[in-house]
Formats: structure tokens, sequence, C-alpha cells
């Protein structure tokens, strides 16, 4: 009873989890006045049992009756007993063979595509084939779901044939799991302990989710491939998931590792011109078509960071790639080769000026073109170097005229805020697939090279990095599933009139309400979250400078130099960027035609936002389009960036109680906004101390180093707490911290106070708390304000937003807690007690003492106590059993 009294206290209505994604089929405002605009029956034309028809058929009553509370009948195709309004379902085959007049006045539809035809609540949805099918009537009850009942006729047909998701499962990570590479949102829907999925209910939603965006094939297993993968067990595994994909149209497609083999098949190499090699590829290959007959085909990564290859018998790509074009060719399967090829163990920055690892893959397949089997597509990352957030378009592109390419995206966040932060990809997206490369002085847009229309190609496409988990939110986060609704929403028709926006209001729609306002405030957060990330953490081309020795997550800009994994920026006192001309540089900016070599070869003709890719440059160099040095340009940028950031939460606040904004998701999404919103100025200070220092060059607007409402832990009276030196210097204000000093538990806990400072009057504050939160244990910390508890915390972080761990006090576990609203007198004592668990000693940045609504232009802040997240009363709710040792969290 409590529980209801709450929520209409609140005003917010029922939890959901997430699962149904945006294909929630919910009740829409005036649905009964529907009724007489829809079907009131389903006529089915070839449904068979399991078949992606008799799955269409099924969503189209699943969706009515949500949508609209309306129940319809199914019935055959015999017109002596057809109802008065129907929807016709099937594909252009069997309906032309019931209706032989009716060929001449249907479009032409390609594999996959589909016909609509909505008419006075008379609906026709054919297919080209089931899967086109099922993809229309995924459509219309996309756009029933937006309040669309108008009379219309469409003929849809997909840009390109390859529209795939690369899933970087694993079948186990070393214990009983089935992990996810760069995933962020749990554990893998499809293997567990070093096999495939007893329970594959979720393979089979995921499947459902992936056919209503027009994806048709998912590759379930890690490029980093194991070979065990391919036992007999495995490929038994392997089976009950491509059956479970089936009635969805979506095909399975499998990762290999190049030595297996030698590792698996126990032969004594794996040369892919040796016999014995070719002869067993083939029988495994026939051997999993037995299983799986309408299997997509393979993926394969070879010769890169360290995996195996064909270079290690120094064969060709070309050689490797055929291998398995020829195994699967009976079969009708296509491989997809990656491009991703380079060795970092000969990348050596400080020895090699010209040394650099975005021209490893026009030079891995140089001379290649003509020597790839017609079923071999090469899978090429956006950008040259890997997944950053701003690249330039890879030039690889632009070389491979008579080989089938598909772009790479990466749909998981791995180097831009795995999930945590908001970051909104399909603007990036836009941009690198209409940029046009210029080949032969032509119009090139990429999507036009990936379609195949440009270079007469019939293979191409699209293959989007999607590490979905066991979360019921799939990828850690609501909001970050716009990303994955947005891939497929584009590789079905990238060149389309629907912007970045439209895809994205789309989705709202979909996943939230058609509220006004929750349509206005989701768009202007997503559309600002590319480029306010984009701004505090590394801007000009410069790449994110996150961590990338270790979780590719938080700040540490000179982890970027001197390491073998060629993401460099070449910073020094001086100057910064890579210098890729080729009058003096790496070359790089050769590689593209003529015209984008002779625009990329100046600073004074590249555009500001890839100076830094294609040039080194002093730090007081000024950029075109605004006449700011480098160094001023990256204070601003960070500053800005981080501001963005800071009005995510406040946003995201005013939608509390709206249509579609139930509290489970409200609270989920408020969490992680203001954890990035906190996350931001840790990126923000970070990167600015560091160039800071670097440049020696101050900020011209005085900010850098100049907090002046801060405190530093290590300045205060430290009892059962010590400084502690930070590194990188940048990951902590002042670079110190303060860590306690006795062990762990209750007995151990540390305490720091200071008298709060002569310009701190009786007023109230905003007390905002940077800590770190390691993952090596859950330390826990109380504020005190003389002898009252403001509030505490828990440092339950990786527990909580699934981004990668860190065990060290640096960038990645660099956090903040505010706590709004706190009435101070003058002459207070502060005091923070910290309770250090496992390895983790409680550390503790710095306090900073805000005048009230300064911190981070966030006004309201989260109460969570038993597991039940209140409103505060600042907000005008108010819980008297929370008493004072309420924990308030804004990070």
């Amino acid at each position: 009873m409590r529980s209801l009294v709450f929520l209409a206290a609140i005003g917010l209505t029922a939890a959901e989890d997430g699962l149904n994604a945006w294909l929630r089929y919910a009740r829409i405002d005036g649905a009964r006045g529907y009724h007489n605009k829809l079907p009131s029956a389903i006529v089915t034309l070839n449904a068979t049992q399991g078949s992606p028809i008799q799955t269409a058929v099924n969503e189209l009553v699943q969706g009515i009756d949500g949508i609209f509370g309306k129940k319809v009948a199914v019935t055959g195709a015999d017109k002596r007993h057809r109802p008065m309004t129907a929807a016709t379902v099937g594909t252009v085959h069997a309906f032309v063979d019931s209706n032989p007049g009716a060929a001449n006045d249907l479009p032409e539809l390609v594999e996959d595509g589909f016909y609509l035809k909505v008419s006075r609540g008379n609906v026709l949805i054919l297919g080209q084939n089931e899967r086109g099918t099922l993809y229309g009537a995924f459509h219309y009850l996309s756009l029933l779901a937006q309040g669309n009942v108008s009379d219309f006729s469409l003929a849809s047909n997909p840009d390109a044939p390859i529209r795939w998701v690369n899933q970087w499962d694993n079948m186990q990570d070393g214990g009983t799991h089935g992990s996810v590479e760069r995933g962020y949102g749990g554990d893998s829907i499809f293997f567990w302990d070093g096999k495939v999925r007893e329970d594959l209910t979720r393979a089979a939603q995921y499947a459902r989710l992936l056919a209503s965006i027009g994806i048709n094939a998912v590759v379930v297993n890690n490029v980093n491939a194991d070979a065990k993968t391919l036992t007999e067990e495995n490929m038994d595994g392997l089976a009950r998931i491509a059956d479970v994909f089936r009635p969805y149209g979506v095909q399975l497609g499998l990762s290999l590792n190049f030595a297996s083999p030698q590792t698996l098949g126990g032969l004594p190499t794996f040369d892919p011109l040796d016999e014995t090699v070719i002869s067993w590829w083939r029988g495994i290959t026939d051997s999993l078509y037995r299983r799986i007959p309408d299997m997509a085909g393979y993926l394969v990564k070879a010769n890169s960071e360290g995996q195996p290859g064909p270079m290690t018998y120094n064969r060709t790509l070309a050689d490797g790639a055929n291998l398995f074009a020829r195994a699967l060719k009976p079969h009708g399967g296509i491989i997809l080769f990656r491009a991703f090829v380079y060795d970092h163990r000969s990348l050596n920055q400080t020895l090699d000026w010209k040394a650099d690892r975005a021209n490893a893959a026009v030079h891995y397949f140089d001379g290649l073109d003509d020597q790839f089997d017609d079923n071999v597509v090469i899978q090429i990352k956006y950008g040259p170097i890997d997944f950053q957030v701003r690249e330039p378009v890879s030039p690889l592109f632009a070389h491979l005229i008579k080989t089938g390419t598909a772009i790479e995206l990466q749909i998981s966040q791995e180097y831009l805020g795995q999930q945590a932060h908001l970051v909104y990809l399909a603007p990036m997206w836009k941009e690198i697939l209409s940029f046009d490369l210029r080949v032969d002085d032509q119009p090139s847009p990429v999507s036009s090279i990936l379609n195949g229309k440009r270079f007469g190609r019939k293979l191409g496409g699209y293959a989007g990095v999607a590490n979905v988990g066991t979360n019921t939110t799939w990828l850690g986060s609501h909001l970050a599933m716009s990303n994955l609704y947005a891939y497929g929403r584009l590789a079905w028709g990238p060149a389309s009139s629907l912007s970045a926006e439209g895809i994205l209001q789309e989705w709202i729609k979909l996943t939230f309400s058609s509220d006004r306002k929750v349509l206005d405030v989701i768009t202007r957060m997503s559309m600002a979250s590319w480029p306010a990330y984009e701004n505090y953490t590394g801007n000009l081309g410069i790449q994110t400078l996150t961590d990338i020795l270790l979780g590719h997550y938080g700040p540490n800009p000179a982890s970027q130099d001197g390491n073998p994994w060629g993401q460099w920026t070449r910073a020094d006192a001086d100057s910064i960027g890579m210098d890729r001309t080729v009058w003096n540089g790496t070359g790089f900016a050769g590689q593209y035609p003529p015209s984008l070599a002779a625009q990329y070869e100046k600073p004074d003709t590249t555009p500001d936002n890839l100076l830094l890719w294609f040039h080194h440059v002093p730090y007081t160099h000024r950029l075109r389009g605004s006449n700011k040095t480098v160094i001023q340009h990256f204070y601003d940028a960070h500053y800005a960036g981080s501001a963005t950031a800071q009005t995510f939460p406040a946003l995201w606040r005013s939608l509390r109680g709206r249509k579609g904004v139930d509290r489970e998701r409200y609270e989920h999404v408020l969490f992680r906004l203001t954890y990035q919103a906190g996350h931001a100025l840790v990126w923000r200070d970070s990167i600015n101390t560091f160039y800071f220092n670097k440049s020696g060059i101050a900020d011209e607007l005085g900010r850098v180093n100049n907090n002046k409402y801060r405190i530093e832990a290590e300045d205060m009276q430290l009892d059962g707490y010590v400084p502690y030196a930070v590194s990188p210097f940048e990951a902590a204000s002042g670079s110190r911290c303060v860590v306690t000093s006795r062990g762990n538990g209750t007995d151990a806990r540390g305490e720091m106070r200071t008298v709060l400072p002569g310009w701190v009057k009786t007023g109230r504050y905003d007390v905002a708390v940077n800590y770190y939160d390691m993952a090596i244990g859950n330390s826990t910390w109380e504020l005190w304000i003389d002898d009252r508890l403001v509030g505490n915390w828990k440092g339950d972080l990786e527990y909580i937003l699934g981004k990668a761990p860190s065990p060290y006090i640096d960038g990645q576990t660099a956090t903040r807690v505010t706590f709004e609203g706190v009435k101070i007198r003058k002459g207070s004592v502060l005091r923070i007690v910290g309770t250090p668990d496992g390895l983790e000693p409680a550390p503790v940045d710095y306090v900073s003492i805000l005048p009230e609504g300064l911190s981070s232009g966030v006004k309201h802040f989260l109460i969570r106590r038993e597991n039940i997240v209140l409103k505060s009363s600042v907000d005008g709710f108010t819980d008297s059993s929370c008493g004072s040792r309420a924990s308030v969290l804004m990070f």
C-alpha cells in the first residue's frame, strides 16, 4: 500500500525496465477513437509456423491490441469470408498468385524490401521475401505507435544487403561467466561457462528488436574468437541460437580464430594455402551449414593486435579471406574480413617520426583489390584509428574499387563514455556516411560506396558493434538504446531524407511518449551530447585523450604517447598534433584522393576539427574559424562541454511525471546524467591542468587552476588520513588527494576537518566532494557540518554504471557527490569521515563550498535509502523517516 501512495505522491507512472525498448506498444491517448481506421482482421497469405510472416501476424495482433486496445482476428485468404477491413500480409509472390492482375500495380522490390499500403482501414503488407514482410509489419506498427493512421502507400528497399550486428561476446571470461568485451550492459545473452546458454529467451527478444529496425544478421561471438566455438557441442548450441533467430528473419554469423586448424584441429599449420588447412575449414563449414542451413557467413579478424592470420606465413590478406570465401561459396555465405590490421609491435613513436598506425589499412590492402573472391567484403572501421570521437573517414573506402566494403560503426561506446555518459551517435554517423571522398574527382559519398552504386558492386553495407548484455536495458543505459535504433535506421537507408534528429524523435515516441516536452527535452540533450563530449574530452582531432592503456574511459592524456597502440598526440612543451602530411610527416594525408589530399596537406585548408589529426602545430597556432589559439580553444572547449553536461540532470528532472517517463526509468536515467555531470568536470579539470602544465600558457580567462571555492583535502586537519601523490598528476586537484592510513574496516576510519574560510558567510550552499570510487572495495563516507550529519554515500559505482572498472586512484575513478542547499554558519567546521573497505582507502580529493545553485546548474538531488529512490524535501516531497542518514547523491 505504501508504494502505491508513494507513486501517487510523486506523480510517476508504473515502472518499466527497458526490456521492450522501442517495441512497448504502449496505449496511446484516445485509442478508441482510432478503431474505425484500423483493420478488424489479419488475412494471411502464406504464413507457416515459425516463419517471419507468422511472426509479422503475431506482432500485428499484439501491437494493435497494445496500442489501441482493439482485438483483431486472424483468418486465411478465402475471399468468401473476407472481413470488411483487413490487413493482408504475405510475400509479393503469394499475393500475385492469388491476384494475378495485381502484378503490374506493385512497385519493384529488392531482397528484404516491402510494400505497405493503407487505405480506409485496409492494409496491404507485402515483402519481396518473408523477412521483408516482417519488416513491413514492423514499419506499420511503428507508425501506429506514433499515432499515425493516415492513408498512404510506401515501397521501401534497404540501401545495402549487409546490415549486420557484431557481438563481442566471449564463451567465458576465466570464470563461469560469458563476458562481453567492451560491453557495459551485463553478461552475454548467448554464452555461459564456455558453451551456448540453455535458456535463449533473451536471444530471441534481441532478434525481435533487431528485426524491427531491419537488421538481418548477428555475429554472435567476439572478433577475438575462441577456437572452442567450433567444437561439436558448441556448433550444436549455435544451431539453437539460429533456431530462435529464424522466426525474426535474423541470420547467424560467426567470428573465427584464424589458427583454429592448429589449436583446435591438431594440424601442424594454419597456412591458408595448405591443402590440409583448406580441407579442415571446408569440413567445419559444411558441418555448420548442416546444422544452420541459412547461416549468414563468417567474420574474421586477422594479423591485428597479436591475432594470428595469413601474414604469419607470408601470405596475403586476400589469401586469408579467400580461404573462407571458398568454403562458404557452395552454401551462399559471405565472409566479412576486417581491415583492422596493424602490428602494434612495429610502432615506435620515439624513433620514427613517420610511424603511423593510421597508415596501416591502406598499406596492408594495397594491390589486393582485384584478388578477393566475389563473396568477400572488407569490413572497415569508419576512421583509420579506433572509434574515436572525431576521425577523418578511412581512406581505404576510396582504394577498394572492385571489392565490396562494409563500414564498422561502434554502437557500444568504448571510447565515448561507455554508456555512463549520454552520447547520441547518429549525427556523427550521418556526417561520416555523407562525406564525399571524391574518387576520380567524382561525387563519392561513403554511403554510395557501401551500397555498391558508386563502383557497381553487389555486396556491401553495415556492421555495427552492439554489445548488448543481460541487463534489462540491453546496453546498460536506457538513453544509449537510441544508438542501436539509429544504427538500424541508417543501415536501412542512410541517404534518405530522415535526419539524425528525426530518427531520434521516432525513437523517443516509441520508447517514452509523444509528449511534446518529453520530445523536446530528450532531443535537446541527445543532440547536444556528441559535441559536448567531444569538447570536454578531446577536440580539434586530438581524439578523446582517454586512458589508452587501461579501461579506455577516464582522462589520461599522457597515456596517448609513448605506447605501441598508435593513438598518439606527440605533445611537447611547445606544440601538439600528428604531422600526417606528405611533405614532412607520416604521409597519411596522401592516401586520400587528390583533392582531399591537397586540402589535408596544409593547416590553413584543413578543417579546424581535424587540425591536430593532420598537423603538428604550436599551442599558439590560431584557428581559422575562431582565431583562437589551439591552447585557448582547449581551455574554452573543455569548460563549454562540461557546462553543457551540467544542464542534463536539470533538463531530465523537468520530465518528472510526464507521460511515458515512469519511475524506474526516470531514476535510472537521472542517476547516470548526474554522474556524467560530475565526471565531465573531472575531464575538464584533468585535460586543462595537463596542457596548462605542459605548455606553461595561462588561460586568458583565468579559470584553469584557479578554483576559488575549493578546499584541498590535503590542506585540512587529518586524523587517520594521509596525503597521497596521484598518478597521473592531473587526475587530482593540486596533484594530491588523501587516503586512509590504518587498513580497512570501521576501526580504520579516517577524518579530515577544517574551519570554513572567512568568505563563507551564514547561508545556504551547495557542498561538493570530489572523491575516488575504485573497483577494489566499497568505502563509505560521511559529510558533517558542525555536529550535523549532512549525508553519507557509498563507493559502489562499479556495480551500478557498468563502465570499465579501475583499481587505481585516477581519472577513471574520480567522481563527485554534491549536497545542495546545505545550511552553513560563518565559522562552521566541515568534517568528512571515511571508512575504507577492501583495498579501497576511502580517497578524497577536495571539497567545494559553492554559492547555492552554482553546483553545475543542478537544483535537485536524489535520496537513496533501503534500495528505494525518494525525492528530497527540497523538491517538495518529505519523507520524515529519512532522518539525518539519508544518502544524497549528485555526481
